[in-house]
């Protein structure tokens, strides 16, 4: 029997945070203590405002997120 490899994408940075997010249990309101307000975190997930380098390190740290997901285009 042939086993069969499929390439699954990874994930763009924001479904990245929600399942993280999801994961530890998290809130909109403790992600904002990690990235500085709450209305920072409404528009990261509105698409109003992108994540910056310091917001990148700082959800690679906190969350454990790879850098290499939240530095993709979204």
């Amino acid at each position: 029997m042939k086993t069969k490899n499929f390439i699954i994408d990874a994930p763009d940075p924001l479904e990245a945070i929600k399942f993280r997010m999801e994961q530890q249990g998290l809130f909109n309101r403790d992600l904002a203590a990690i990235l500085g307000s709450k209305s920072r975190v409404s528009d990261i997930f509105c698409n109003t405002r992108k994540l910056n380098l310091k917001m990148i390190r700082k959800l690679n740290e906190e969350l454990n997120i790879p850098l290499e997901t939240l530095v993709k285009e979204y």
